[in-house]
């Protein structure tokens, strides 16, 4: 059975996680990527801003409004790179901070019952999904891209490390399809 507590308790958490590892960090951090075709810092922050307002709980409503017999909005993986363009991190993470509390306060207001959490809706490529799957995949979602962050930001360091490069996995990971 899905506790949604346990799980606002973490979605909870990652706004002013990333505002405490990433707030006034230079460019040259946030803005560095691991290679070409790869995202920086900035990108990942801007993408999750974006899931914020197209994806979580858009599609929880649709769920909830219409079953599987409409399905979710198509999500534009790289919509942040024309929504936060320009702006200053600290912009962008302000607004995922707010974002996030509102669709937290949104998503509890819903008073979900038990029996909620197996209905269904219907995804655009992978069909039937529970609103329990899709509310645990945001929490997943958003350990993935912490995981991506650390990775951007350790990256910056793979030629400075020496021998210790044997015992840092994070300079191993080749990612997970998080792009």
């Amino acid at each position: 059975m899905h506790d949604l507590s346990r799980t606002t308790a973490l979605l909870a958490r990652t706004p002013p996680a990333l505002s405490a590892l990433l707030k006034g960090l230079p460019d040259e951090w946030t803005q560095r990527h691991e290679g070409d075709g790869t995202w920086t810092v900035y990108d990942v922050v801007g993408h999750l801003v974006h899931g914020e307002h197209a994806d979580w709980m858009p599609r929880v409503r649709r769920l909830l409004e219409h079953g599987e017999a409409l399905a979710f909005e198509s999500f534009d993986r790289e919509a942040m790179f024309r929504e936060s363009q320009g702006r200053p991190l600290e912009a962008v993470l302000e607004e995922f901070a707010k974002a996030r509390a509102a669709s937290l306060a949104e998503l509890v207001g819903l008073h979900l019952q038990p029996a909620d959490f197996e209905r269904r809706g219907r995804h655009p490529t992978f069909g039937p999904v529970t609103l329990g799957q899709l509310i645990s995949t945001w929490a997943a979602h958003d350990l993935t891209h912490l995981h991506q962050i650390s990775r951007i930001l350790a990256y910056q360091y793979r030629q400075d490390v020496g021998p210790w490069v044997k015992y840092l996995g994070v300079l191993h990971c080749n990612g997970h399809g998080e792009k």
